[in-house]
This record gives structure tokens, sequence and C-alpha cells, in this order.
């Protein structure tokens, strides 16, 4: 199994999230987050001063899935998440240990369905 995290731009949520439907994943948590990259923090002018905004709003997924389903994942993510210009976001993928689904107990792949 492996954890996949995505860092994306708040208005193409909707779209990971049927890309997703579409490769069978229909759980995911997402968080809101800030941050920054290579596009550093932003000047903006309000009125009578200037400020520098360092950290940009994003959205953080995250889906755990069986090691079949990786490369399909990320692709529909990268092709979903995708607008081409700088601050589009990253896509992380870690190893699981184990899963467990609470209610009933069952563990590893069983708990992600």
């Amino acid at each position: 199994m492996k954890k996949i995290e995505a860092i994306i731009r708040p208005f193409k949520l909707d779209e990971v999230k049927d890309a997703l439907d579409r490769t069978d994943v229909h759980g995911m948590t997402v968080t809101e987050v800030k941050g920054y990259g290579r596009s550093g923090g932003k000047a903006t002018v309000f009125p009578g001063a200037e400020y520098v905004v360092d950290f940009v709003p994003k959205l953080k997924i995250e889906v755990v899935v069986p090691e079949d389903l990786v490369n399909a994942v990320v692709e529909a993510i990268m092709d979903a998440a995708r607008t081409g210009d700088t601050g589009d976001g990253k896509i992380f993928v870690l190893p699981v240990g184990d899963a467990v689904r609470i209610r009933t107990g069952e563990r590893g792949s069983d708990a992600l369905t």
C-alpha cells in the first residue's frame, strides 16, 4: 500500500475528485494548507501600504491505495490538477505499513475498500 499526498490549487478539487472516482478511489482526506515554493511571496498593495504575502492557500489531498493503483492515481491527479502554470503543486508517494478499519478490524488492503 502507498499513501499519495497531493498539494493542489483549491479550485481544482472537484476535477481531482472526479478523476479519482474514475480510478476506483472513492475516498480521500482534504486539508486546507498554506505554503510557498519557487514563486515565493507576492507583493500585494492595500490602500496606504504594501504587504508581502509569503504563503499561498492550497489543498492537501491524501489517499491510501494498493500498489497496483499508484501509477493510475498519480496520473489522474496530475491530469486533473495541471494548469501548466507555476504553482500547480506536488505529489508525494509514501509507503504505508498497515491500515486498520476501526469499525471491523479489517487490516491491510481490505481496510481500504
